[in-house]
């Protein structure tokens, strides 16, 4: 029985950090998933939530070349980009790997994204995206982001 017990402890030691580190993986892949459906609703006040709002922010998307603030990418989305388009979905592939340490984490992923815009026309291709988050008041909140498309 002791031996048992023995075993049974030594594999919770062993186990338990690596069943921690899935779980907090998992805990992003679902942020970040939710954080694209609430893209794809074309409404910036949807994904507000996921940002920190500090005014000296940097975020890096497809076009323009970068917004200095989430004030900044917020109203450039909602009066320049949204209004072209009548649907969008944004779609994660399975890729997303998080790597955690202390109050930061990085997220990488590929994307896929889907639009159609007013005029009719389709919008169809693969992206990438780095997000760095940083726990703050007990909330993980996107303080910085990188989005791409291949030139190919």
């Amino acid at each position: 029985m002791r031996r048992l017990l023995i075993a049974a402890v030594f594999v919770a030691i062993v186990c338990l950090p690596t069943l921690a580190q899935k779980r907090r993986g998992s805990d992003f892949n679902a942020m970040i998933k939710d954080y694209y459906a609430k893209w794809s609703t074309l409404n910036p006040d949807n994904p507000a939530p996921f940002y920190a709002k500090d005014p000296d922010l940097v975020f890096f998307d497809i076009d323009p070349l970068k917004y200095t603030s989430w004030q900044q990418y917020h109203d450039s989305f909602k009066n320049n980009m949204a209004p072209g388009f009548t649907t969008l979905t944004i779609t994660p592939h399975d890729d997303i790997k998080t790597t955690r340490s202390g109050n930061f984490a990085v997220s990488t992923l590929t994307f896929h994204l889907s639009a159609k815009a007013r005029d009719g026309s389709a919008l169809e291709f693969d992206g990438r995206h780095t997000i760095v988050w940083q726990r703050r008041g007990g909330r993980w909140l996107i303080i910085h982001e990188h989005v791409s498309k291949p030139l190919s």
